[in-house]
């Protein structure tokens, strides 16, 4: 593994670099020309219209169309519908719920929707928001409206929970195929006999003990012997996986960079030689920034050691 190569040596100079200034490099040095930039611009134009004036959206294509990433609110719900699920008792249910919903500007959102429903949904966040917020305080003093105020809040907490996990659930459905592998590919047939192919992510978190390494390796291991059963002669008319390294080594640091090349390497490969004999695509999730150095390394002998040299389904 060549650390010292001029392209590791660049990508690590580039470590803390602003995006503008990336972009405006990468853009310097594109060799497409005028007519070829103004015919991409002009189809992907085409593409994105189409998309968005889709006749019949679902409800939540809608409401993820008005609430999304680029907002304060959708990034709160999206907060809220990953960590929701695995959220056991109401109590912190309630604190969540509060935390992501309450602060949120939901106002700036009326009416915004071509959707009835979504307006609507806009409606009920921004009265829950209303229930839940207990900044109003009467510095201890007897206040009626105070009073009514907490007692509504209090009724109004499971009606809430009730409704926000429905909700949730719903939403995590539009990324989210199945609780198991099997039942996500059951679910997915429909989409693929029309064309669609998935990269299957088995939603682990990272590993903390060397328990928790054995079982996820074990279930991308059991994954991609199902996904292999799937029918297609050629990898990209197939469903793939996707898997996240700092899965499979409770100590995924720079810090731990030989025990980790010594341990987790040889679990990767072997996951990698599965998918190869299985001929599906395998795919290596990002990690975070300081993780980098470490991912590379991986990758690059990962790459040089394929048990199957042909097999074109290794992804980044």
């Amino acid at each position: 593994m060549n650390q010292s190569s001029p392209l590791r040596k660049a990508v690590r100079q580039r470590y803390k670099q602003s995006e503008s200034d990336i972009v405006s490099q990468l853009l310097a040095e594109c060799t497409l020309s005028a007519r070829e930039r103004h015919m991409l611009s002009e189809s992907a134009a085409t593409v994105v219209t189409a998309l968005r004036t889709e006749n019949n959206p679902s409800i939540m294509e809608s409401f993820l169309s008005e609430y999304g990433l680029s907002t304060k609110e959708g990034v709160g719900l999206m907060c809220l519908a990953e960590a929701l699920l695995r959220v056991p008792d109401s109590e912190t249910i309630d604190e969540l719920i509060a935390d992501k919903i309450e602060p949120s500007n939901w106002g700036l959102h009326l009416g915004q929707s071509s959707s009835s429903l979504v307006n609507a949904s806009t409606w009920a966040l921004l009265l829950t928001g209303q229930i839940l917020d207990d900044s109003i305080t009467d510095k201890g003093n007897p206040n009626p409206v105070v009073a009514l105020r907490q007692l509504i809040r209090r009724l109004g907490e499971p009606v809430v929970r009730t409704a926000v996990s429905q909700a949730m659930k719903m939403l995590g459905k539009q990324f989210v195929l199945g609780q198991s592998i099997d039942e996500a590919l059951n679910e997915a047939r429909a989409l693929e006999s029309s064309g669609y192919t998935y990269s299957y992510d088995m939603l682990g978190e990272a590993a903390r003990t060397y328990d928790d390494a054995e079982r996820y390796f074990k279930a991308y291991a059991r994954a991609i012997e199902q996904i292999g059963t799937v029918a297609g002669a050629k990898v990209a008319n197939k469903p793939g996986i996707s898997i996240k390294l700092s899965a499979l080594h409770p100590r995924y640091e720079y810090a731990q960079r030989e025990a980790v090349l010594n341990e987790l390497l040889p679990r990767a490969k072997e996951l990698v030689d599965m998918a190869a004999k299985a001929n599906i695509g395998l795919n290596i999730d990002a990690e975070e920034a300081d993780r980098l150095d470490l991912s590379l390394d991986i990758i690059e002998s990962l790459m040089k050691n394929m048990a199957v040299p042909d097999w074109d389904g290794f992804g980044v």
